[in-house]
């Protein structure tokens, strides 16, 4: 498991985790779509909207390998602004690739992406 040198672990000053520490010994947790519904807690729509701005600052527009990090924050924003970049694409790995729809990651985090046309 590739570990991201230099991604935050967590939403500063919350227990929100980005990263896990070490692969799991019982199996890869697998990547699955979750709804994010209107009534979410801000506190939650803070951590997607950190985690996405890790994602940006850390990889950019480039495919990044899923490596350490957290898949509950990853599914949250996974097959909406973050997509496979493989195909076949294995959601139960932590060597497969990703990258972000910067399409759909500006209408849904527009203060993070501001600046980009």
């Amino acid at each position: 498991m590739l570990k991201h040198r230099g991604f935050p672990g967590r939403l500063a000053g919350t227990d929100f985790q980005f990263t896990i520490r070490r692969a799991n010994p019982k199996g890869v947790t697998p990547l699955t779509r979750r709804e994010r519904f209107r009534d979410r807690k801000p506190a939650d729509r803070r951590a997607d909207a950190g985690f996405m701005e890790a994602l940006w600052q850390h990889f950019g527009d480039q495919p990044f390998e899923r490596g350490n990090l957290d898949a509950g924050r990853l599914s949250w924003l996974f097959e909406r602004e973050v997509v496979p970049a493989e195909d076949p694409f294995d959601p139960a790995s932590y060597d497969a690739l990703l990258v972000i729809d910067l399409d759909v990651a500006k209408m849904s985090f527009p203060d993070i992406f501001d600046g980009l046309r």
